[in-house]
Parts: C-alpha cells; sequence; structure tokens
C-alpha cells in the first residue's frame, strides 16, 4: 500500500484529558459506570425490544439499531480511554489509530443518517398515517438499513483512505484522547489545506445538511398538531422532542468539529466526551423513561422474569 512506503510515525502520543494522576483515577471510576451504563443500557433496548411483539414497528425497528450503533460507537473509543487513564504512556499504534478513525466515523456517520430515518419515519407516522404503514413496510425498513449502512461505510472508507496516503514523519502528538481525521491530518508533512476543505465538504456538510433536514421535519410536525392535540399527539409529540434532544446533542458535535479547519480548540475534548460518552449514554434515558410503550414493555419483561424464578 502506499501509506507504508511514506510513513515514519509508528505510534502516536494522546494528551488524554488530564495530566493529573488523581484526576485521572477519579475519572476512570467515572467513566467505567458510564461505560457500563451504555452497554447495559442498550443491550436493555434491544433485548426488550426483540423479545416484545408490541414494539415490532418501524420506529422501534429503528431505534434497536440506534442502540447497537450507540454500543459500537461508544466501545471504539472508550475501553482506550479507560486503559490511558491508569498509564503515564497515552501512546497508540499507527494501525490501532487508523482502525480508530475507521469505526469511528462508521459507526457516527451511519447514526447521523439513521436519525435522519427517524425523523422522517416521525413524519410519516405523524402527517400521513393513513399510508404510513404501507410506505414503511418491513421491506422499506430494511432497504433503509442497508443504505444507512452503506453510506457510513463509504464515508468512512473514503476518509480514511486520504489519511492513510498522507507521509507522516512526525511530530506524533494528538490533544485529544482518541485519533480522529482532523487532529491526524494536522500531523501529515506535507501541505493538507485540500484534504481539510474536503473533510469540511464532506464530514461538515454532511451533518449539517442532515440537521436542517431534521428540523424542518420538526417544524412541519409541529405546524400539523398545533391546533389539535389529543392523547395520542401528545405522545407523538414526548416522541419527537426526545428525537431532537439526541438530534441536538449528536450532529451539534459534528458541526462543531468538521465544519472547520483543523485546528484544535479548548472546548474540543469536553465536546468529544459528549459525543463518545454522554449521548449514547442518554439515548437509552430519553427512548425509555419518556416512552410508555418501553416502560410497559420493561414492566412486562420484568414480571415474565420474576415469574419464571419463581417457578
Amino acid at each position: 500500500m502506499v501509506w507504508q512506503n511514506h510513513t515514519r510515525v509508528s505510534e502516536f502520543f494522546l494528551s488524554g484529558l488530564t495530566t493529573n494522576h488523581a484526576v485521572e483515577l477519579a475519572l476512570f471510576t467515572f467513566f467505567v459506570v458510564i461505560y457500563m451504563l451504555i452497554i447495559l443500557g442498550n443491550m436493555l433496548i434491544i433485548f426488550t425490544i426483540a423479545h416484545d411483539q408490541r414494539l415490532h414497528s418501524p420506529m422501534y425497528f429503528f431505534l434497536s439499531n440506534l442502540s447497537v450503533i450507540d454500543v459500537c460507537h461508544s466501545s471504539v473509543v472508550m475501553p482506550k480511554m479507560l486503559a490511558d487513564f491508569l498509564v503515564d504512556k497515552k501512546s497508540i499504534s499507527f494501525e490501532e489509530c487508523v482502525a480508530q478513525m475507521f469505526f469511528l466515523h462508521l459507526f457516527a456517520c451511519t447514526e447521523i443518517f439513521l436519525l435522519t430515518i427517524m425523523a422522517y419515519d416521525r413524519y410519516l407516522a405523524i402527517c400521513n398515517p393513513m399510508h404510513y404503514g404501507t410506505i414503511m413496510s418491513r421491506k422499506r425498513c430494511l432497504q433503509l438499513a442497508t443504505v444507512m449502512w452503506m453510506g457510513g461505510l463509504i464515508h468512512s472508507v473514503s476518509l480514511t483512505a486520504l489519511t492513510l496516503n498522507l507521509p507522516y514523519c512526525g511530530p506524533s502528538a494528538i490533544d485529544n484522547f482518541f485519533c480522529d481525521v482532523p487532529l491526524v491530518i494536522k500531523l501529515a508533512c506535507t501541505n493538507t489545506h485540500i484534504l481539510e476543505m474536503l473533510l469540511v465538504s464532506n464530514s461538515g456538510l454532511i451533518s449539517v445538511v442532515c440537521f436542517l433536514v431534521l428540523v424542518t421535519s420538526y417544524v412541519v410536525i409541529l405546524v400539523s398538531l398545533r391546533n389539535h392535540l389529543s392523547e395520542g399527539q401528545h405522545k407523538a409529540l414526548s416522541t419527537c422532542a426526545a428525537h431532537l434532544t439526541v438530534v441536538t446533542l449528536f450532529l451539534g458535535h459534528c458541526i462543531f468539529i468538521y465544519l472547520r479547519p483543523a485546528k484544535s480548540l479548548a472546548a474540543d475534548k469536553v465536546v468529544s466526551v459528549f459525543f463518545t460518552a454522554i449521548t449514547p449514554l442518554m439515548n437509552p434515558i430519553i427512548y425509555t423513561f419518556r416512552n410508555e410503550d418501553m416502560k410497559n414493555a420493561l414492566r412486562k419483561l420484568c414480571r415474565r422474569q420474576i415469574d419464571s424464578q419463581d417457578k
């Protein structure tokens, strides 16, 4: 491969979140709990949806996909971050760095497309309920899921390939706790201005366009419901509010990081923590405790487990 003939740097050094060891130990404990809650919460959603026939609908099909992506997305970064809290030398090999970038963009871009599809699903369910079942058939849901994963894969492969073709001969310090394309291309021993523009036009514009589509869909939904709010429509608005909260947290990071030239800002690490740890944790909380169907399914699942243990 081309990059093997030019790469001199064999590893990169991450700055982490802090240099204070006592603070690192406290953060290790905190983020271990966060990571466990992310895994358990999202796996509970997946398990509940799979075992409750009443939740076998397009909305919950896409919600289970979101939980799968959140588990994978957080697992790309958090295990390495937790390990680095316990060591002084926070290094990552070139190959591990490339893998981290590839999977980070794969899951992040796929989630952006998924959130957009979920907004489209809510728009159809609320604004066109008579034809919702026909439009969002099982076949159509599977097609949309395939498209979003393929879109994420193409995006990730293209960015990773562009990054690999750059020569790296030092420096090798990354001012964050994980590898990301804007941070890595800064270290290339060549002019990366064109690549930075490609990154902005790719990741940045994808985030902005999807965000505008999402906001537009919710404006249309709110306008359609403003004059007649039945109990079911209150429920629909609650679902949309939860979805919009997730969208704002997730896409806000993408727009902040990728819609500007590749340079480090003081707020980058804080925003990245929300991106990799807080948002995947918020999804189970928002979609479970704000969703009556999910709460009823969880109660039913708990009763079933208790009854089986009694027998």
